[in-house]
């Protein structure tokens, strides 16, 4: 998943999109306890994925507060 791609979307689809990424991160994370997962770094992925998320749905907010952020 791209920056590009997240900023585009609309602050409900990236809600949407943050509670899918933990939950997806939630299932790899039971998933490694449980058994060996057959690609570690999916974990890594989810989470910079969520923070990347995260990142600009924080930013979407300033904006809309009237704040800007450099």
């Amino acid at each position: 998943m791209q920056a590009k791609e997240l900023v585009e979307l609309s602050i409900d689809e990236l809600r949407i999109r943050e509670r899918d990424l933990r939950e997806e991160l939630c299932r790899l994370r039971l998933r490694k306890g449980s058994t060996q997962s057959e690609n570690p770094m999916n974990i890594r992925n989810a989470r910079k994925d969520l923070a990347r998320l995260l990142t600009v749905l924080r930013a979407h907010q300033g904006d809309e507060k009237g704040t800007v952020r450099s």
